[in-house]
């Protein structure tokens, strides 16, 4: 089973989870600072974990990116390449909203060094995410 990470529970983050929760072979972690708003998200699915994580805190966020398959960040900007740093690091594939910044884009040859897929940028403009959510 993949083990599917996503990180926040913000207001996009509602049609992505309970569309991987709709595939079976997914297990899907929602971790973010606010607890209670990833177990809504989650609503009690039996592939779904709710995490209380803050992000600023190095070793916890270290210790859920290694268990994880794929890493969406639906975090706020800043906190991107933080993620990303980790994701080459512990070897694992990363999805964001966020515009690619340069110091985004000069990771791009060590993600594809080790392999990695890491997808920038994937989200609807301008603002129709928000909306739609």
């Amino acid at each position: 089973m993949k083990q599917i990470l996503v990180l926040g529970a913000g207001l996009v983050a509602r049609p992505l989870v309970r569309y991987l929760l709709e595939e079976p072979e997914f297990q899907i972690t929602v971790a973010t600072r606010t607890v209670s708003k990833a177990e809504a998200l989650i609503d009690n699915h039996p592939r779904g974990n709710a995490l209380a994580l803050d992000v600023q805190d190095a070793d916890a966020l270290n210790s859920i990116i290694a268990k994880a398959d794929i890493v969406i960040s639906l975090l706020p900007w800043v906190h991107h390449l933080t993620v990303a740093h980790l994701c080459i690091e512990l070897e694992k594939n990363l999805v964001t909203i966020s515009y690619v910044k340069p110091e985004m884009q000069a990771l791009d040859t060590q993600a594809k060094e080790k392999g990695l897929l890491f997808l920038n940028e994937i989200v609807v403009d301008p603002g129709i995410d928000h909306m739609a959510a």
